[in-house]
């Protein structure tokens, strides 16, 4: 199966600016409702994951190779981090919307989580190999929303604590799993599990390729940062430092305790059907568990492994592109217009995640490394060119459009 899907931009459509906070102190809110820096961010993950779904395998090696590789499970994360900047945006930006307006707001995530959930389980329905997040992250968007008050500090804290400790549950309960009977109990009597043919919350909450327990620390980073006003430069210095700091603890992390823990990297591999462990500290070429899953597993930091190494790094590496793309579009202008046609991609994410996966469909998904390019750089081109297309006349893509118009009932919450 592949990885990678985007997260939901503005829960997955960047928020208008009548839904975004007022009063500009801690973090004003950007102009036309919208953060260029942000949706350029958003268009790079979308490519992220085409790579991901439609591009070369990476163990062709190479330049090319490297470049796909880093694309692989960061892409994802990414679009977690950025779902909860647009959670942000949506409930309040600087300043968390209270009484009828935060009720409104609470209700209008809602509807998006529950439309994304059916849309996710829908495009699962059409057998493609793709691992489709939507109906993931529209579960993690719930879990998240009762945060969305708290302060950046508390929502800082929580973030790490989640990071630390989120893995290790999340192990303890597929151990649970792996051991006994209760998740097939669940899911017998799990009316999602029945309507969608899939194990339902057992799967989105621990079994499945984006668990609820362990990618809500990317969400809850992004709803920080959301916070922070990234207009000085000093500002994003930090955010930089603080994404380089994180990917070098948990890559760096996870390389040094492979080596250090003995016989780690032989039990890995033993436990995997990949090459070799060794690449386990940073990249997805270590393989799949075939074997059950060892405690030292939880010593890697493989991009979809799931442990508090893969959080910090991938963590880090969001925060890195995040800071670098809005970097660019503030001091930039004309390196700003030449990335105009990635952030139109990111403008309309949900709408370019959807097509995408429904074109794997109707054509198949390309193995040779030739081909494979080629069909990955003409999914990007196209991508490109109807969202320019697209954006210069609308605001939203078709299906944000009819995410936002499915939300407007909140409107009439008292």
């Amino acid at each position: 199966m592949t990885h990678d899907a985007p997260s939901v931009s503005t829960a997955l459509s960047p928020a208008p600016a009548s839904e975004q906070g007022s009063t500009p102190t801690t973090a004003p809110a950007p102009s036309a409702g919208r953060l260029i820096g942000i949706d350029l961010a958003r268009g790079l993950a979308v490519f992220g994951m085409y790579a991901a779904h439609v591009g070369p395998d990476p163990s062709e090696g190479g330049p090319l190779g490297f470049v796909l590789e880093l694309a692989r499970g960061r892409s994802s994360a990414l679009f977690a981090l950025l779902a909860g900047f647009s959670l942000v945006l949506i409930t309040g930006r600087p300043h968390p919307r209270t009484g009828r307006a935060g009720r409104q707001a609470v209700g209008r995530i809602l509807i998006r989580s529950v439309v994304l959930v059916v849309l996710g389980f829908a495009l699962t329905a059409l057998d493609t190999d793709v691992d489709v997040i939507l109906a993931f992250y529209g579960l993690i968007f719930l879990a998240v929303l009762p945060l969305y008050r708290l302060r950046v500090r508390t929502l800082a804290a929580i973030g790490v604590a989640s990071a630390l400790v989120m893995p290790q549950v999340l192990y303890v309960i597929r151990q649970s799993i792996d051991n006994g009977s209760w998740a097939d109990t669940v899911i017998g009597r799990d009316p999602l599990a029945r309507i969608s043919d899939t194990d339902g919350l057992i799967e989105l909450l621990f079994t499945g390729e984006y668990p609820v327990l362990t990618w809500m620390p990317f969400m809850i980073v992004g709803m920080v940062v959301a916070r922070l006003d990234l207009g000085p430069a000093k500002v994003r210095t930090r955010l930089a430092l603080t994404g380089g700091g994180l990917a070098v603890l948990g890559y760096g992390g996870s390389w040094l305790a492979l080596r250090l823990v003995p016989d780690a990297q032989a039990t890995i591999a033993a436990a995997t059907d990949g090459d070799s462990a060794a690449s386990a500290w940073w990249s997805d070429t270590v393989g799949y568990l075939t074997d059950g899953t060892p405690a030292t597993w939880l010593l890697v930091a493989a991009p979809h492994s799931q442990t508090t190494f893969s959080i910090l790094g991938n963590t880090g590496a969001a925060l890195l592109v995040v800071t670098a793309c809005v970097a660019v579009t503030a001091r930039m202008p004309r390196v700003t217009r030449l990335a105009t046609p990635v952030a139109a991609v990111g403008m309309i994410s949900l709408t370019a995640y959807v097509l995408h996966i429904l074109a794997i469909h109707v054509v198949g998904m390309e193995e040779e490394t030739g081909p494979a390019l080629i069909a990955l750089l003409a999914f990007i081109a196209t991508a490109m060119l109807l969202a320019t297309a697209w954006t210069r006349r609308f605001r939203r893509g078709p299906l944000e459009y009819l995410l936002h118009a499915t939300t407007r009932v909140a409107r009439h919450i008292k």
